[in-house]
Formats: structure tokens, sequence, C-alpha cells
């Protein structure tokens, strides 16, 4: 209601009085704003392009071209929309985030014009700004607050839950990709061409769901959306260890340890116990079945004792790739060049190619176009100048979440946000030891790292914003008795108020 105007000599409210012209070209102006404020919010859209990566690849080359994917063409609008609210809204990137991207503009742009083929380089340089720059930049531009993350959040989950789901039927059914000469690999819409692609998706969506867990009080709240993110928890998990990624097997464990630790260290033990007599007993209950994933675990052990073929082929690629560095140390051999250099620096024992097949690709032979290690990745193809500034955009992430965000009346390591940054910090971070990004799950990586930076680099937007900080200093006490005069200027300007009766109304 508005204001209450002064009483007249009658006792009745004087009518209101006309608002000034100035007053009224506000008023109008406040109320067009919210006739064309847009119904649908911009995280929206960013969950829209979380959703496009399960779009089912069918077949495909693998010969390593450039494939554009539905999930690119969405993150290409994402990033269409984030440039037009800067030019328009004249939205403002924290200065922060123009700090940590920034650095890999530069070393991508300086590795592609001293690349050993420029024009081999453009289309990888294009590809490796989208996924760790323009993607990430365009989610933190979109997202506004926490209303803008959590329908990001929640397709993730989404994501994982549909691809977890359909990779259970495949192991169960025996229509997923072959493992020794079996059926029985989950690999969702993906195909066994990117045989990796559902373990990271069912282990971001992991570390969602955990966050969201772990953040939730244990008291005062409704047992059936626990029981619920419980039982999706457990699909997710189930699918991830048909996977048979060893890798995205360490790397969602790491975070879940991490994360639940932060949370309470009791309630790390717990959980781990827990944990090993789930493992225990669904290992009886699979009887036959769960031998395949027992081999599987035990060869993560063995890998450095009796590796497989597999483990040799990543130990060949990756001594390559540091003796491509070596000869290229300042710039390396450019972006997209380490296929054209492997054969020349592989070791014999390197076999080229692995064999992947399913019932909707078939047989394919798919060479080894990559050294499988994200980090040896950059140092061979851009060399030190790429891998400072790669380091710089990591360091910036991880030194923003070291300080975890101050919420009210809770404990600051109690953010569900700030925990599923954590967590994806370290599933990528132990990842990128063993794997390299690529795919169509690329994209999803890059509006997790958008979110990663929303936490990390945004500013401080208060309790209601997406990262609430805490602040440096302890502000000074009130002093308990304030003079008059400035008590009356520090009185909230908000609605006036009458004396007498009129105060009742």
């Amino acid at each position: 209601m508005g204001a209450l105007s002064a009483p007249s000599a009658h006792g009745m409210p004087a009518p209101p009085r006309a608002p000034a012209a100035g007053n009224a070209e506000g008023v109008r102006r406040r109320g067009l704003g919210r006739l064309r404020a847009p119904v649908v919010r911009p995280g929206a859209l960013v969950a829209v392009t979380v959703l496009c990566v399960c779009a089912p690849a069918g077949r495909g080359a693998s010969d390593g071209a450039v494939k554009v994917t539905p999930a690119d063409v969405a993150s290409a609008v994402v990033v269409a929309v984030a440039a037009i609210s800067v030019v328009a809204a004249r939205r403002r990137l924290p200065p922060r985030a123009l700090l940590a991207f920034g650095p890999v503009i530069v070393t991508v742009g300086v590795t592609t014009v001293c690349s050993t083929d420029v024009a081999a380089s453009l289309p990888g340089a294009v590809r490796f700004l989208q996924i760790f720059v323009l993607v990430p930049l365009a989610v933190m531009t979109l997202v506004r607050d926490r209303r803008d993350l959590t329908p990001v959040c929640a397709a993730v989950v989404a994501a994982a839950v549909f691809e977890a789901g359909y990779g259970i039927v495949q192991a169960a059914t025996g229509t997923g990709a072959s493992y020794e000469g079996r059926n029985v690999r989950a690999v969702g819409t993906f195909g066994a061409l990117d045989v990796m692609a559902l373990a990271t998706v069912v282990g971001y969506g992991t570390v969602v769901t955990l966050a969201f867990l772990l953040a939730r009080p244990s008291r005062g709240r409704p047992a059936a959306v626990t029981a619920l993110l419980w039982a999706v928890l457990a699909v997710q998990a189930a699918a991830l260890v048909l996977s048979l990624s060893r890798g995205s097997w360490i790397a969602v464990g790491a975070a879940a340890a991490l994360m639940t630790v932060l949370r309470d260290r009791m309630l790390a033990l717990r959980v781990a116990v827990a944990a090993g007599a789930v493992a225990v007993v669904a290992g009886g209950a699979l009887g036959p079945g769960a031998q395949t994933v027992v081999e599987r675990a035990r060869s993560i052990t063995a890998s450095t004792s009796t590796p497989d073929q597999s483990v040799v082929d990543r130990y060949s690629l990756w001594s390559t790739a540091l003796h491509i560095w070596r000869d290229h140390r300042a710039t390396g051999v450019g972006v997209k060049n380490f296929a054209a250099y492997r054969d020349t620096y592989a070791p014999i024992q390197l076999s080229g190619a692995s064999d992947t097949s399913d019932p909707v690709n078939g047989y394919v032979r798919q060479e080894l176009l990559s050294p499988h290690n994200q980090y040896l990745l950059v140092l061979s193809e851009q060399g030190l100048v790429g891998i400072a500034g790669f380091a710089v955009l990591l360091g910036f992430l991880l030194a923003g979440l070291a300080r975890p965000p101050a919420m009210p009346g809770r404990s600051a390591r109690r953010d569900a946000v700030w925990l599923v940054a954590t967590g994806f910090m370290t599933v990528v971070l132990v990842d990128f030891l063993y794997g390299d990004l690529g795919g169509p799950t690329s994209v999803l990586t890059s509006v997790m790292l958008g979110v990663t930076a929303v936490v990390a680099l945004g500013p401080s937007r208060g309790p209601d914003g997406p990262v609430p900080r805490v602040p440096e200093t302890v502000p000074e006490t009130v002093p308990a008795t304030v003079p008059a005069s400035d008590a009356e200027s520090a009185r909230p300007r908000g609605r006036r108020t009458t004396g007498g009766a009129h105060d009742s109304r």
C-alpha cells in the first residue's frame, strides 16, 4: 500500500497528491519493465544445453575429424545470448574472471600462430576456447543467482539419471559396448565410440546429487525428498560401476571422499563403512555378474606390475607427449597436432588403436589420437606457454574455492553450490591425469566449469546470491549509545507512517 497522507481538519485522510512528472515516469517504466521481463530465466537456456548432451550421436567417424553435436549448437546459442546481454544490458564480468580466463586466450593465440601447421590448429584452437573460455564465461554472464543455478544443477542430475537408467538396461540385456567378448559395458546413448561419455555424465550427476544430500539439514526437511536423493544416488552409482571406467571410479571416489570430509569427518567415516558393506552385499547378490566388475577393479592395482594393453598404450602415449614437448618446449607443435607427431615419437609397444564394438556402430578400430592426459596434451601441443595459461585458470578457480561461502545461520561448508563446485574440480583435476576432453561431454564439462567460476570468481551478492563470500574483516561493533540526530538519519527510508489511530491501519 502507498504511504498514508496527513489527516485533514475533519479527521479524515486528505486525498493523495498526484505524483510528480518524474515519479510518474519512473512508475510507468517500472510497470513496463515488469511486462517485458522474460518468463524464462537465462539459467534455463544453460540447462537445455546440458540436456542436449544426451542426444544420440548415431553412427559417426572415428578419425578425429571435427564433429558438431546438438550440444555444440546449443552452447553456441548460449554464447550468443550472453554476448548480446553484455552489449545490450551492459552486464560486466568480475575482474577476477578476466584475470583467470584472459591468459588462456592469449596463450592459445600465441601457440596457434607458432604452430607447425596453423591451418590444422585453427579448428582445435576454436574448440579449446569454446570449452575453456567462451562457454564458462557465457554461463557466468547468464547465471545471476541461485534461481539460475538450480535448473542447471537439476539438468545435470536429470541427464545423469537418464543415461544411468539406459546404461543399466544395456548391461542387463547385453546391448551395451563389448567387453571381453560380451556387450555388458554401459555406454548410454553415446555408444562405444564415446565409451567414456556415460561415466563422465553420471560422475558429474553423482557429485551434484551428493552435494545436495550433504547440504540438507538432518532435521526439519521432508524425508521423502531425502529418500528420493538417495535413490537417485544409488542409480547413478550402479551405472558408474557398470560403465567399467576405472578412471571415473577413482575421480568420483576422490570427490565424494573430499566432499564428505569437508562436511563432517565422522560422517565420512560412517559413509565409508556403509559403502564397503553395500559393495560386499551387492557383489554377493550379483553373483557371477559381479566377476567382470571385480576383475576390472583388480586391474587398477595391477596397472604398475602387470598392466593390460590399455594401460600399456596409455603409458606409451604419455611418453610420446613428453618427447614431443622436449623438442618443442616453448609453444609446442600446435593445437590438434599431437596425432600428426605421434608415430614419430611413439615407442614400439604402442598399438596405435583400440577395438570397440556395440550393436549400433558394430566393430570399429579407433585411432589413439591424444595422450589421454589433459596436462600432457596441453604441454605437447602448446608448450610451456600454453600450460602456464592453463595453470593460471585452474589456480584462480582453486583459490576462489579455498574460501567457502558464508551462509547465515549454518555452517559455511554446508552450501550445496560450493560443494558442487568443489566436487567437480576434484573430479576434473584427477580425471585429467589419465584422460583428456573430447566428444559430446566436453560441452557439459565447460558448463560445469562455468558453474564453478560463478562460485569461485563471481562477485559477492549477499545471502540470496549464488556466491556469498566470507568477509575479509569483522565489522566494528556499533556503539551502544547513538546520538539522536544520527539515529534519525540512520532510520530506514521506508514507508511513512502517521501517529495516532492511523498506525493501526
